[in-house]
Order: C-alpha cells, then structure tokens, then sequence
C-alpha cells in the first residue's frame, strides 16, 4: 500500500514537473509575471494525488475548488494588455490529473503529455488557425465534428429492413467520405505543385474511380495531356477503391475483414506501384505542364476553399444505401441467384455499393466470396469499356494491363482466403 502510494506522489510529482518547465519558460518576471510557474505545477499536481489518496470525497472537491479560486482572482488582479486564462485552466487540470494519478498512472501521464503539447505549441496552433486555414475550411470542419460527434451517436443502430438501412452504418458512410474528402483536399494544399495529378487522383477514387478514369481520359482525348500520365493517375485511384473497400466492410460487416485485407492490400500495392511507374515515367515537362487536375462530384479542386462537398458525399452515400436495398429485394426475390445478379448490376455503376449490399446480407462463406470475386471482374470490365470509348485506344492500352492484374492479383487472393 505504501509502495504503490509512494508511486502515485511521484508520477504526480513529474506530471507536474513536465507541465510547470513549459509554464515557467512562459511565466516572464517582475511584477506582471503570471500566476503559477514550475514550483506551482508540480506542488498542485501532488496535491491533487495526495488528497484522492486520502479517499475523502469532500477533500478533493475542496481542493479543486482552490484551484479554481485561485485562478479567478488571479485573471482578476492580471493588468496585461491581453490577459488570457490559458495558465488558470491548465493549473486545475493539472490538479485533476494529479487526482487521476491514483486512477490510472498511463491515463495521467498521458493527459500531462497531451496538455504539455498543447502549451508549446501556442504560437504554431495560432498561426495555423489564423494564417493557414480558410473560412470555408473551418465551417467544413465544423459540420464534420458535429456529424461525427452529434449526429453519429444518435443515430439508431438497428437495421429498418433485414440486414439493411440502417440509420448508423448511413450516417457512418457519409463521415468515412468526407473524412477522406478533408485529408485528401489538406494533403493537397501541402504537397508541391507537380503532384497534383498523382493525390486529385487517390482522392478522387474515392468517390468514383470510375468517374475519375472517366475524368482523365477526357482530358487525353482533348490534348490537354499525355496518355501514359494519365492512366498512371486512373490506376491510382484503384488504389483508393480497394482501400474504400476495406472502409465499407469495417463499417457495414466487419467480419469480412479477415477475407478482404491481405486480397485490397496487395491489389492497391500493385496498382500503386504500377500507376507510380507510368506516373514517374511520363515525360514531366511535356505532359505536366497542361494538366489540369480531376475534377469530379465531391472532391474539391485545388482552387476551391471547401475541403468537401456534403452534396456529393450524401449522394454517394445514397447510392451506396439505394444499391443495398436493390440487391436485398433481388435477394428476397430470387435467392442466391437475385444476390449475383443484383451485385453485378450494382458493381456495373457502383462497386462500393454493391458489396455493401452483399456485406450487409450476409457474413463470408456459404459461397458469398464468388459474388465479390465477380463484382471486382465486371468493375474492372465497367472502367475498361469507359476507359476507352472516353480515352481512346492509346489511353487503354497504358491502363488496361496495370488495372486488370490488380484486379486479377484481388481475385486470385480472394479465392485462396476462400479455399
């Protein structure tokens, strides 16, 4: 009991310590010095652990009260020009973590870690949000947190029609989408100029690898740009669809993980080493220099403020949602067979949401693996054909090698798991 009380005063002690050397750098001198500094810290963070020691309820409110105390009549007597509360906050969570100490040390030595980063990181944190972040970049943000935080968890997690239409998995498809939309669209404002092709295109795929396919062999039968470049960036946005694939499965029937991961990881290796290949192999000055970036429903171009577009995500999403019930109606009409069917008809517009359907329906095995297998075929099959009435036959023959062994390569793979 000793030992162990012993141990909590000294995590305490240097949770305190660590939080009150970065306020002491901060505390300034003289007379309009700020309130507490590295003695401070670290004495409030072991009084905290003393006093929940003492299992006294009573105390350790009352103890957490003078802190607060402290902290308002310090902001009240601070005469700065600009006083701010940011040392008076972090001095009572210091004193809760110390109380946490005798909770659980990691959780506490990792909340002083935490509170510490912050502190240091005043002037980056400020200069990122003031300087670096746009408006609309914050209003999406904005509208992320309150789906991911608000809305998702008070979503009913039920389905309304079998295994389908449930409000959850919905709402959970439409966060994963703009979610990927925003890192996609930061990522994009920090890497260099000349990668532009190579990042619309994975961000593209994932809404529509299709579309995106679509989208650059436009842009190779306009003149615009070189065929081998953009093929390179179709392949990569294969490499978005087998990862979404994955996003899909976690969400609507996780046990179809343990089939798919090692088939979409190495099928999205190849196309992503292939497609960086063509990509690096194309002749930069003559075909990067008019290049413009795809652009599809959804994703921002590299121009635009938004890091997302609600409109298109809650369209994908619907269809991924209006394609489940499809299949599940095929299902209930046909059996086995409607399954098939519905999923290659699903997969000739929409792969994501025709295997949503079949992961909703059922769990791996009994045979369901062969309608992914054929979902993948008639994919790939779906982005030739557009490929080369959009592209032409010179924007195919660079694509179609690279496109059919992934798919072939996740197929493969598929029917070994299977077996």
């Amino acid at each position: 009991m000793l030992v162990s009380a012993a141990a909590t005063l000294a995590a305490a002690l240097g949770c305190g310590l660590l939080i009150g050397v970065e306020r002491e750098r901060r505390k300034g001198e003289g007379p309009g010095r700020a309130l507490a500094g590295l003695r401070s810290f670290a004495l409030v963070c072991v009084t905290g652990a003393a006093a929940a020691l003492t299992r006294i309820d009573g105390l350790v409110v009352a103890g957490a009260v003078f802190v607060a105390a402290l902290g308002v009549v310090a902001y009240w007597r601070d005469r700065s020009g600009d006083p701010g509360v940011t040392t008076e906050v972090a001095l009572l969570l210091t004193y809760l973590i110390g109380v946490l100490c005798t909770w659980s040390l990691p959780l506490a030595a990792a909340l002083a870690a935490g509170l510490t980063a912050v502190l240091a990181g005043r002037e980056r944190m400020h200069r990122f949000v003031r300087h670096w972040l746009r408006p609309a970049e914050v209003r999406d943000g904005i509208v992320l947190a309150a789906l991911v935080l608000l809305a998702l968890p008070l979503m009913p997690n039920r389905p309304l029609w079998g295994p389908v239409l449930n409000p959850h998995v919905m709402v959970q498809l439409l966060a994963l989408l703009l979610a990927v939309q925003s890192l996609a669209h930061l990522g994009r404002r920090l890497l260099q100029a000349r990668h532009a092709v190579a990042l619309s295109s994975l961000a593209s795929g994932f809404v529509s690898s299709t579309a995106t396919i679509a989208t650059l062999g436009l842009a190779v039968r306009e003149g615009r740009s070189g065929a081998r470049l953009m093929a390179g960036g179709g392949l990569l946005s294969c490499v978005s669809t087998q990862m979404q694939l994955l996003l899909v499965a976690a969400a609507v029937q996780p046990a179809w993980l343990s089939v798919l991961w090692m088939p979409a990881v190495a099928s999205a290796a190849l196309a992503a080493l292939w497609g960086a290949w063509l990509v690096r192999g194309a002749a930069a000055e003559a075909e990067l220099g008019a290049v413009s970036t795809p652009r599809v429903e959804g994703v921002p171009g590299a121009d635009e403020e938004r890091m997302f577009s609600l409109k298109g995500a809650a369209a994908v999403a619907a269809l991924l949602t209006g394609i489940q019930a499809l299949v599940r109606a095929m299902e209930l009409w046909l059996g086995t067979a409607g399954l098939y069917a519905g999923t290659l008809l699903g997969a000739l517009a929409d792969l994501h949401s025709a295997l949503a359907a079949v992961f909703a329906s059922s769990p791996p095995g009994g045979g369901v693996e062969l309608a992914v297998m054929l979902a993948l075929g008639v994919h790939a099959l779906s982005k030739s054909v557009t490929a080369g009435l959009v592209g032409g036959a010179r924007y195919l023959v660079w694509l179609a090698p690279g496109l059919w062994a992934h798919t072939l390569l996740g197929v493969a793979l598929i029917a070994l798991v299977r077996s």
